[in-house]
C-alpha cells in the first residue's frame, strides 16, 4: 500500500502551509510548538505517523535560528515516531547567503545547515529560488529547488503590457534576468554598481536601453532594499517610463519598507514563501503572489514518483 501523505506546518509561515494543504486537499497535521521560559523549543506530533509520508513546511526567516532550530526539532521528532520519509519544504532557505568563503576565515554556513537538516532525519528537501544553484550540492539527499518564475511570468504578462526591460541589479543576476526577458520577449539590462573611492557613495551605471521602457528589476531576494531603492533611482534618471522589481523573497529587514515607499518604484511583486509583517502589509507599492499551488503541485508529484521539472517546461 502507498503510505498516507501527512503535511505538518511550522510556526514560520503558518498560513502558507493551510494553502498547501488547500490545494492537496488533506487536513494539516496536528502540531504543538512551544517554548521553554529559558527560550528551549518543545515540540509534540500529536498524531500517529508511523509509515507515512510526511512533510513539514517551514521556511528558516526571521527569527532564522529559532525557525531553524524548530524545523530540525520536528524533523528529529518525526523520525522517532518512525514517519516512512520525512521531506523539508523550506520555501525560503536561511543562511543562503553564506554559500562561499568570500575571505580567509569564514564559514559556508549554507553547508553547514544542510548537514543539520540531513542528520535531523530529512531524506528530501524542496526549496524556493535557492540563492545559489550549488546549494543544492551541499546535501546529499535529493533536493528540489523549484522556481517562482511561472507566477512572477503571469503576473507580469497581466499586469504590464508596455515595452519591457528586465533588469539585472548585478552581473550575478545575469541569467535570471536574461531567462525572463527570453519567456517575455523583453529587453535586457544591467546594473554595474562600483564605489569609486573609499567612504564615497555608489556609482550605478545601467548597460542597456531603459528610456521610455517598463523596467522590472529582477532579484531572488529583497533584505534592506537600499540597492534596489538605488536602482530604482538610477533606471528613472534614465528615463524609464516606470520602474517596478520583481522578488521572490520578502525579507525586508530594517528600513526596507520605508526605503520602498520613498523611493521611485511603483510596484514591488514578491511571493509569500515568507510572511510580510504588518509594516509591509501596509504598504500600497507591495503585492504579495502565493507559491502555494506551486508547492502543493511539487508535493503531490514527491508523493506520487512523479516529474517535478516537467511543471517548469
Amino acid at each position: 500500500m502507498e503510505p498516507e501523505i501527512k503535511l505538518f506546518g511550522g510556526t514560520s509561515n503558518t498560513s502558507l502551509a493551510l494553502e498547501v494543504c488547500d490545494y492537496i486537499g488533506i487536513a494539516p497535521g496536528k502540531l504543538s510548538a512551544k517554548a521553554f521560559s529559558d527560550g528551549e523549543t518543545q515540540v509534540e506530533i500529536r498524531e500517529n505517523i508511523r509509515g507515512r509520508d510526511v512533510f513539514v513546511v517551514q521556511s528558516t526567516c526571521t527569527p532564522v535560528n529559532d525557525n531553524l532550530m524548530q524545523l530540525l526539532i520536528i524533523m528529529d521528532a518525526f523520525r522517532r515516531a518512525s514517519a516512512k520519509r520525512i521531506t523539508a519544504v523550506i520555501p525560503y532557505y536561511g543562511y543562503s547567503r553564506q554559500d562561499r568563503k568570500v575571505k580567509p576565515r569564514v564559514p559556508i554556513s549554507a553547508k553547514l545547515v544542510a548537514d543539520l537538516i540531513t542528520v535531523a532525519g530529512a531524506h528530501r528537501v524542496v526549496s524556493v529560488d535557492l540563492h545559489a544553484g550549488q546549494i543544492q550540492g551541499y546535501f546529499n539527499i535529493p533536493v528540489d529547488n523549484i522556481f517562482a518564475a511561472p507566477i512572477l511570468l503571469k503576473y507580469i504578462q497581466d499586469n504590464l503590457h508596455d515595452e519591457l526591460v528586465i533588469v539585472s541589479p548585478d552581473a550575478g543576476g545575469v541569467e535570471r534576468a536574461r531567462a525572463f526577458a527570453k519567456r517575455l520577449n523583453a529587453s535586457l539590462a544591467i546594473i554595474d554598481k562600483r564605489r569609486e573611492g573609499p567612504n564615497e557613495a555608489e556609482a550605478m551605471n545601467i548597460i542597456g536601453e531603459v528610456e521610455d521602457k517598463t523596467a522590472i528589476i529582477l532579484d531572488d531576494m529583497v533584505d534592506t532594499a537600499g540597492t534596489l531603492a538605488q536602482a530604482a533611482g538610477a533606471l528613472k534618471d534614465r528615463g524609464a517610463s516606470e520602474t517596478h522589481a520583481c522578488c521572490t523573497h520578502p525579507v525586508l529587514s530594517g528600513p526596507a519598507v520605508e526605503r520602498i515607499d520613498a523611493s521611485p518604484i511603483d510596484r514591488l511583486v514578491i511571493t509569500n514563501t515568507i510572511p510580510l509583517n504588518d509594516k509591509a502589509k501596509g504598504s500600497k507599492k507591495i503585492v504579495s503572489l502565493s507559491v502555494a499551488e506551486l508547492l502543493g503541485e511539487t508535493i503531490k508529484r514527491i508523493h506520487a514518483s512523479n516529474s517535478v521539472s516537467t511543471l517548469f517546461v
